[in-house]
């Protein structure tokens, strides 16, 4: 069974792309599952760090945007918006130039007031590249 409020559509969700920072990563919606989003961004040279491998800080920002979308997905956007309260990632293997990472969210938990989502990035080889948990707050729009 679903957990979309609605039949969300990837060409849907590609109109949050423009003029954010999902369109300057070149991040992708590439997926809507049942109970998950897939997102896709390529390692290139500016998401990279000094060593020349994926920016940690990058990795959360692709997370964020899969739990974030995700979590707006399952309400009525007519009535209730979410907003990020926490973030944490560890960072498995690093994702080097050339490498699309994928990353997949899921919800651990929607609440009434606040969900929890587990986000897994992969490289293209299907290596575990980090591993994130973010916590979404869901709010009533003011009258």
């Amino acid at each position: 069974m679903s957990i979309w409020f609605g039949n969300p559509t990837v060409e849907e969700l590609s109109q949050y792309r423009a003029n954010t920072v999902i369109d300057v990563l070149d991040i992708e919606f590439s997926q809507i599952g049942e109970d998950y989003l897939e997102l896709t961004m390529p390692v290139s040279q500016k998401t990279l760090q000094t060593a020349g491998i994926l920016h940690g800080g990058v990795s959360v920002v692709l997370a964020e945007t899969a739990c974030s979308v995700g979590a707006m997905m399952t309400v009525d956007r007519q009535r209730q918006y979410v907003v990020g309260q926490e973030i944490n990632a560890n960072h498995i293997r690093p994702g080097i130039p050339g490498d699309v990472i994928t990353a997949r969210a899921t919800p651990v938990s929607r609440g009434r007031r606040s969900q929890v989502w587990d986000i897994r990035l992969h490289n293209q080889d299907g290596k575990l590249v980090c591993i994130s948990r973010c916590t979404m707050a869901v709010l009533d729009h003011a009258d």
